[in-house]
């Protein structure tokens, strides 16, 4: 009962929708501009640098602060691996916002802060260093997903980490799929390289 009481509060916290509620202190809302997204790239461009940062921190932390108050009460690591997951569901289906929300990407570095420290750092790196070599912001963030699963097998985390890190990547990948379209017809945005305003590079 325990675990299945601080999945419920995950998920509520993953749904708070930080985006949104950072860029109305701007008199502005992401999903009215640009991409229309609720996360980092969007949020910048509507409401500034600052408010980005700050929603990519926020959103980090709804799916790390979950994980780590499960693991400090000593639950297995089955049900610490839901509470995560579910705090990252409540970012994608936010119940604040009718069940829509973003892409996921910060929220589920959040959730393997907490479930897989080594594993994180070492999907940040990956994805920064896809950044630097391409440009591609949504393409760092598909091939982390990507890598997800596998990194965490070869490091020997638990099952259930694994299992919660392959069905992140999975609705990550889910997500982007408007900018696997964009890619495709050489339409995607790169780092910084001036891009159309109605269009999201992908960290959300």
């Amino acid at each position: 009962m325990l675990a299945l009481a601080l999945a419920a509060v995950a998920y509520l916290c993953g749904s708070i929708p930080t985006g949104v509620l950072l860029s109305r202190r701007r008199g502005v809302d992401p999903r009215d501009i640009g991409s229309g997204n609720i996360g980092a790239t969007n949020v910048a461009r509507a409401a500034g640098a600052t408010a980005g940062l700050l929603t990519l921190l926020g959103d980090a932390l709804k799916g790390l602060v979950p994980v780590l108050v499960a693991k400090s009460l000593g639950l297995a690591s089955t049900a610490v691996a839901v509470v995560g997951l579910a705090a990252f569901l409540g970012h994608l289906y936010s119940c604040f916002l009718g069940f829509e929300g973003g892409k996921g990407v910060a929220t589920t570095f959040g959730v393997l802060l907490g479930l897989a420290p080594i594993g994180a750092t070492l999907l940040v790196v990956l994805f920064l260093a896809a950044v630097a070599i391409g440009r591609y912001v949504s393409v760092a963030s598909l091939l982390a997903a990507a890598f997800t699963a596998p990194i965490l097998l070869s490091i020997g985390y638990s099952a259930p980490t694994v299992l919660a890190g392959f069905a992140m990547s999975v609705l990550v990948a889910v997500r982007h799929r408007d900018n696997i379209r964009r890619l495709r017809f050489g339409t995607e945005p790169r780092v910084g390289i001036a891009r159309p305003t109605d269009v999201d590079s992908g960290v959300a």
